[in-house]
């Protein structure tokens, strides 16, 4: 019975973690395009950058 649950608590937390990874991977696609669209729409005075810092 210890092992079936052990072998039951890796699958949940594997899924867990793949679950998440594949959200950040999300985020990380559209940090990246808003970069893209900031860097195609940067302003043309000034020091040429769009963010802050």
């Amino acid at each position: 019975m210890v092992p079936l649950l052990l072998v039951l608590l890796l699958v949940l937390l594997l899924f867990g973690a793949g679950f998440a990874v594949k959200i950040l991977w999300w985020v990380a696609v559209a940090v990246l395009i808003l970069w893209l669209i900031g860097f195609v729409a940067r302003p043309k005075s000034g020091s040429g950058r769009w963010y802050r810092w």
